[in-house]
């Protein structure tokens, strides 16, 4: 889990803060909570997409196959 906080809005960015060493990182507004407010924190989870990797792989090779 990743913290990020909400430093501001630019236009239909979020500029959030990531992190322990709070990196700046541009995210689409549209992505966030509803609620969500500049000075909040935010929980971040990233994870490896299993199935959807092996369909871009499996795809991937049907078409070097062709």
């Amino acid at each position: 889990m990743i913290s990020a906080y909400l430093d501001r809005f630019e236009g239909k960015l979020a500029v959030l803060l990531v992190g322990d060493e709070e990196k700046q990182v541009n995210f689409p507004k549209d992505c966030l909570p509803e609620d969500a407010g500049e000075g909040d924190y935010l929980k971040i989870e990233i994870s490896r997409d299993e199935e959807k990797t092996a369909e871009a792989e499996a795809e991937a090779l049907s078409l070097l196959q062709e």
